[in-house]
């Protein structure tokens, strides 16, 4: 390997922005565990399958830092996404090509940023995308749904937002898509990620869009207080709308007089949506997130507080019209429900009516309620 490689991969292997501030370096240094890294951990477990994953990251790496011309992106076995490729005033290298690219056999997204004459002038894979399944070369990447510039920490220079979306390969969500959020910012040598910023991004939902990302980390709006909240005055606090038409009392058997509480909170056009439990003293006994894999709550159709499953307990069906659509402007509308059970130790969401009772857009809550009943063999009546 010559000199010039050597430092190419030591650069790959420490963050590829250079001459960075010291306490962007730390940030690099604490962030998750890389490809390489996470590989090292996974010898204790598996020496064989250790041996076989570093000599496929040798040989990814290999390629990868091979690449000196956009147009050996293909010859190395990357795909360009040539629909999201955008020029970008940078203060290091002046106006640059951002090419985004994707690693066909493992799915893993990788950015060049690429001089007028097609130098590649840097490039990174140390995206959040790329660190999803820890000790594997394979990742969920599936295509790149946007790509944007704002200046987010008001330094006034121009930093990157990216949102990939996702399939995992195994698990509940192998059949279903989901998007992953990402945040590069410009630095004094190049770019750089903040982990903690996309891990928020995307523990938290705010990854819908790129105005949900802007929302959050330029205008520091977040909805990490609806997840992490234990008062309801903390919720008020920090913006949650009650739905007051919604908003009653119940005597729930096993957990007491409590506040049904349905809360509304706006970030970058799209409306997150929660149910909270409050006993009288204003804490949050047990929280629900009727949306499921929705983006955006579009209207709440009604809340019913009553006894589902016949076991003498009151449950709760929740009905509501939500979207999914990075543009809530052109939104399809659908209508979904959800059934949570009390327990003794608290609540339990349905997995068995929801699989035979479709919903359509003209049914009601009583409707629901009538027909979840019916499926478990009793009425009111009976």
């Amino acid at each position: 390997m010559n000199g010039a490689r050597k430092e190419q991969r030591k650069r790959r292997r420490t963050g590829f922005a250079a001459g960075m501030a010291a306490v962007m370096t730390v940030v690099w240094m604490s962030a998750p565990l890389t490809a390489l890294a996470a590989e090292e951990r996974a010898q204790e477990a598996d020496p064989s399958a250790d041996r076989q994953v570093r000599a496929a990251y040798e040989e990814y790496t290999e390629r990868l830092d091979g690449i000196a011309w956009q147009w050996e992106i293909d010859d190395n076995g990357f795909e360009v996404i040539e629909e999201q490729m955008f020029p970008i005033e940078t203060e290091v290298f002046g106006t640059v090509l951002l090419v985004p690219a994707v690693e066909p056999q493992y799915h893993r997204l990788v950015l060049f940023w690429v001089q007028t004459d097609g130098r590649i002038l840097d490039r990174t894979d140390y995206l959040a995308v790329n660190t999803w399944y820890a000790g594997s070369m394979e990742q969920p990447f599936r295509s790149l749904s946007a790509v944007a510039f704002q200046d987010l920490n008001r330094d006034g220079r121009l930093d990157i937002i990216l949102i990939a979306k996702c399939r995992n390969r195994t698990g509940a969500y192998a059949a279903r898509d989901y998007q992953m959020g990402d945040v590069l910012f410009q630095g004094d040598g190049g770019f750089y990620r903040d982990y903690r910023i996309s891990d928020e991004i995307n523990r938290f939902g705010m990854n819908k869009s790129a105005d949900c990302i802007i929302a959050y980390v330029r205008d520091g709006f977040s909805t990490k207080f609806l997840y992490t909240a234990s008062t309801k005055t903390e919720l008020l606090q920090n913006g949650a709308k009650v739905v007051e038409e919604q908003d009653y009392v119940r005597q729930f058997e096993k957990l007491g007089s409590l506040e049904v509480m349905p809360v509304t909170y706006d970030i970058g056009r799209f409306t997150f949506f929660m149910i909270y439990l409050i006993d009288e003293q204003g804490d949050i006994v047990w929280s629900f997130q009727p949306m499921g894999d929705y983006d955006n709550l579009y209207a709440l159709r009604g809340i019913a507080c009553k006894d589902i499953d016949g076991d003498g307990m009151k449950d709760l069906l929740v009905l509501g019209r939500y979207s999914n659509s990075a543009d809530v402007s052109e939104m399809a509308v659908a209508s979904s429900y959800e059934i949570y059970y009390q327990r003794t130790g608290g609540f339990e969401t349905d997995t068995e009516v929801k699989r035979r009772v479709v919903c359509g857009n003209d049914d009601t809550v009583a409707g629901l309620v009538e027909k979840a009943r019916a499926y478990w063999g009793w009425s009111p009546e009976t």
